[in-house]
């Protein structure tokens, strides 16, 4: 199990800030498989701003729940800017939140190529009516929970900087 301790203070940033913003939060998340939601959701509050999370951990989920084109799954791979860029978007059109964030990658421990090796996150952020931000970090060295709740909390800090 991994432990969203150390992450509960920015989330609870967040939510606060987004709270007296009115926004709204959406997450579409793959490889951390919803913890991004689920550590927003540890704070009391949250209700008002979390809107949904989007756990598309199949390529047939990114195409089918948000919208991702098979056809750039298949030319690019899952894990990769441009599948990540419209993880965000497809969030944004399938939600009513004004904020939102994707994370596509490897965890591991296996899955990794020379191109695109175990640890690679792409990770994206938008704001609704403005271009998609991305980041993309690869976060060797440690284990699958070790890239899991590093890019927990990359997304998070994405967020915060949308606010």
């Amino acid at each position: 199990m991994t432990d969203l301790t150390p992450l509960l203070p920015l989330a609870r940033e967040i939510v606060e800030r987004c709270s007296a913003a009115n926004l709204m939060v959406a997450t579409a998340e793959s490889c951390t498989g919803g913890l991004v939601a689920g550590t927003l959701t540890e704070i009391a509050g949250s209700s008002v701003v979390v809107d949904r999370g989007f756990v598309t951990y199949s390529n047939a989920a990114k195409n089918e729940v948000l919208g991702v084109p098979a056809d750039l799954i298949d030319r690019l791979g899952a894990v990769s800017e441009e599948v990540a860029r419209a993880m965000v978007t497809g969030a944004l059109d399938h939600s009513r939140a004004d904020l939102a964030v994707s994370i596509t990658g490897i965890a591991g421990p296996g899955g990794g190529s020379a191109d695109k090796p175990v640890g690679l996150v792409h990770f994206a952020s938008g704001r609704r009516g403005m271009p998609a931000g991305h980041f993309t970090h690869v976060y060797a060295g440690l284990d699958r929970s070790g890239v899991r709740l590093a890019s927990v909390d990359q997304a998070l800090r994405m967020l915060r900087d949308l606010i």
